[in-house]
């Protein structure tokens, strides 16, 4: 018996491949587990970058059988069968609070994880010029990233990485998007559990604390020795906190069923 459905949204340039150990592990414990692509990465490589397309991406794989939010389908939308955990990365861990603040009813909880700080002020600048340079480049910095994986990660996880293709022109619209977000503010509004996830050398952790302290229901987790593609660099360590994630929202689902009908429930 299936216990949850997992949705796995990657970080900026990598696509659903770089999950493949999230996925295979998950799998083990009677997850529907999937791990999508983004607008424009993956198979949607070449395509234009949209934080309403992501949505709709979104949305389908967490509620595959429901209509999209605002739909009008006969008998009123399905209650889902199972807890729905929506796990991102960096770019995934941003759009999957966003995701969250936008659609309270479509998830049940969140693991955001490498998107430790607000994405604004002279860091986020700072990232936009380095872009710009970059995608400049003969070869839009492709080499680049290629060497800096290889010099950070193990070749499995390399392998994993850049198995869906390397979004090259992403960029700009990613990161013009993402400055409109508002995290503290979505955060806040939420009324599902959060579990922050950051590496323990993750550069992305200067604001966790602060967005934690948004979150009515949050707690943060730091996985040692971890970079902030936290999930490649301690996959494992990564894995084990999305299973207890499940496993704290199942309880939940089972205590409110047996609220709902009665102990005799499960």
């Amino acid at each position: 018996m299936l216990r949850a459905r997992v949705v796995l949204v990657h970080g900026l340039r990598t696509s659903a491949t770089m999950w493949r150990r999230q996925v295979t592990g998950l799998a083990r414990h009677d997850i529907d587990v999937v791990a999508i692509d983004l607008p424009g990465h993956g198979v949607h490589l070449g395509e234009p970058f949209t934080v309403e397309a992501a949505m709709h991406e979104i949305d389908r794989a967490l509620n595959p059988d429901d209509p999209e939010p605002g739909a009008v389908a006969p008998g009123g939308r399905s209650t889902p069968a199972v807890p729905r955990l929506l796990v991102g990365l960096s770019l995934g861990g941003y759009l999957a609070i966003e995701f969250a603040a936008r659609h309270p009813n479509r998830v049940d909880g969140l693991v955001a994880a490498s998107c430790g700080t607000r994405p604004r002020g002279i860091g986020l600048t700072a990232y936009q010029q380095l872009a710009a340079l970059i995608g400049r480049l003969p070869d839009k910095g492709r080499g680049m990233n290629d060497a800096v994986a290889r010099l950070f990660l193990s070749a499995d996880a390399v392998d994993d990485v850049l198995a869906g293709g390397v979004a090259l022109d992403v960029m700009g619209p990613v990161l013009r998007a993402v400055e409109q977000f508002e995290p503290e503010a979505s955060l806040a509004s939420l009324d599902i559990p959060v579990w922050f996830v950051n590496g323990q050398f993750d550069h992305f952790r200067t604001e966790e604390r602060r967005l934690l302290k948004a979150t009515r229901d949050g707690r943060l987790v730091i996985i040692p020795g971890a970079t902030h593609l936290v999930s490649l660099t301690r996959p494992d360590h990564f894995t084990a906190v999305v299973v207890g994630a499940v496993a704290e929202l199942d309880r939940r689902w089972a205590a409110r069923r047996r609220a709902r009908f009665g102990t005799a429930a499960t």
